[in-house]
């Protein structure tokens, strides 16, 4: 659907290259160019919660730089960019800093959208912590906050992003946290759904910090099974469905919170992958999506909404322009008009990351 002359910001996307940089996966990814391996086996070769994860592999095999990102965006109306961390594995306590120092040099502006932000990554429970975020300001003044790698799922066959359960409750963890409202720092919180009591949790312990949950808590195998007992049956998405709402209600009482309509098209959810170079059909997304955007629209009302296209992890299932079209669709069947979709679209954003780009 149109958004009628908004002009958006998307506020999540991911930069990365694998051959010049260190990434989790640049191993597999110079092991693919020099092998002549054909892309659909190195997708059935690779271990199943990957597979579930990712859906495709192409982009994690290459290059994913601003032109790559604007040739994705299309024709859309896109201004600026957030850029948020990507399993940088540098050497040394602060080295997840020049992964912020790489994205302030890649080329943002002219034919390609502008970098409005900058989000690194940095482990509250790190004895180096301070250090860290110092590191991160002085590497680029886009900073706005931080990520941590806290992502653990119940479910052993779907993907963790921290080795146990939990990380968002320590007590170095908790020591760490309060040092980002000294440097007016955001958190981004990307958890599975089942951990939205612990962000709660950590909203209430620090009503100073500006916590900005990613993805909607990503509930895994809403839309299909995945892993080894996730999202199995109707019975279990719809059981998994009520405990999100549930959880998210109660996290959108807490002020210092805002949630990103982002990742919805994860694979990890339960996704069918349409062939490659193919989406999934802008209705049969709305079908799937329009109950969480719906709930999370009543629980933190728009002006604590933002859309982000979580590209290129987001590409195997839709395209940009097919994500802005859903997510606008279903908010306008909610009773959303323009002042809500400017405000998920662009205002929000412009105001949680203090982007310095006119009002539409």
């Amino acid at each position: 659907m149109s958004l009628s002359g908004i002009r958006i910001i998307d506020a999540h996307i991911h930069q990365w290259d694998p051959f010049s940089t260190p990434r989790v996966f640049s191993s597999t990814a110079r092991l693919l160019r020099a092998l002549p391996i054909p892309m659909d086996l190195a997708k059935r070769l690779a271990p199943r919660r990957d597979r579930e994860f990712i859906g495709d592999p192409t982009a994690f095999t290459r290059p994913y730089l601003p032109a790559d990102y604007r040739a994705d965006a299309g024709g859309e109306p896109i201004d600026a960019v957030v850029h948020i961390e990507v399993a940088w594995t540098g050497k040394g306590a602060l080295a997840e800093a020049e992964e912020t120092a790489w994205v302030a040099r890649l080329p943002f502006g002219g034919d390609n959208p502008e970098l409005g932000a900058i989000l690194g990554c940095a482990d509250p429970a790190a004895p180096d912590f301070a250090a860290l975020l110092d590191a991160h300001l002085a590497a680029a003044p886009l900073v706005r906050g931080i990520r941590a790698h806290v992502a653990h799922h119940p479910d052993p066959d779907v993907r963790p992003y921290a080795p146990r359960a939990g990380a968002l409750t320590t007590k170095e963890f908790l020591n760490g946290f309060g040092l980002l409202a000294e440097r007016d720092l955001c958190f981004e919180a990307w958890v599975y759904s089942h951990a939205l009591p612990d962000v709660t949790a950590l909203a209430v312990r620090f009503p100073e910090v500006l916590i900005v949950l990613n993805h909607l808590a990503t509930p895994a195998g809403l839309f299909g099974p995945v892993g080894k007992h996730t999202g199995i049956n109707p019975g279990v998405r719809r059981a998994l469905f009520l405990r999100w709402r549930d959880d998210l209600s109660a996290l959108a009482e807490q002020p210092n919170v805002v949630a990103k309509v982002s990742g919805l098209m994860m694979p990890i959810l339960g996704h069918p992958v349409p062939p490659r170079g193919t989406s999934t059909p802008v209705p049969v997304l709305v079908d799937r999506i329009h109950p969480l955007i719906e709930h999370a629209l009543d629980a933190f009302g728009a002006d604590r909404l933002i859309w982000g296209s979580n590209f290129p992890v987001d590409k195997p299932i839709t395209t940009i322009a097919d994500s802005i079209d859903a997510v606008a669709t279903a908010v306008t069947g909610h009773g959303g008009g323009q002042p809500e979709l400017e405000h998920i679209f662009r205002n929000t954003t412009r105001r949680v990351y203090r982007i310095d780009t006119p009002s539409a």
